[in-house]
């Protein structure tokens, strides 16, 4: 077994492939759409689908908001330079909601970034 992919359902689809691939740098690696059930699937990441896991971005026509609710953690992206990566971003115009530093009783490099539909993405300064 192994991790496929995780689904996030979205509230505009082109704001949020820019969100993941004009300014995290992900590509858009396939998308569909199925009319018959008025839905358009586009899966995003840093590699073929093959070898590395990806996102579902989930676009429902005709559905502009979602409640993301308290089950919803983060999805978590390991960075070389955390303060650089959070610069960079910052001048891409992504809004840094927990800016660069040690984790809360850790040491590890972390900070938060979110995607225009409200989900936090969790970035780590890799070792």
């Amino acid at each position: 077994m192994r991790l496929l992919h995780t689904m996030l359902r979205v509230n505009n689809l082109d704001e949020s492939l820019k969100f993941y691939c004009d300014q995290l740098g992900m590509k858009l690696l396939r998308k569909h759409d199925f009319p018959g059930g008025e839905f358009t699937l586009a899966f995003v990441g840093y590699g073929d689908e093959k070898d590395n896991a990806v996102i579902e971005l989930t676009w429902n026509w005709g559905t502009s908001k979602y409640e993301i609710g308290t089950a919803y953690g983060h999805v978590a992206l390991g960075v070389d330079d955390i303060y650089q990566t959070c610069a960079d971003l910052k001048q891409k115009g992504v809004n840094v909601v927990r800016e660069p530093g040690p984790m809360k009783h850790g040491t590890t490099p972390i900070a938060f970034i979110e995607d225009p539909n409200g989900y936090k993405i969790e970035l780590i300064q890799q070792k």
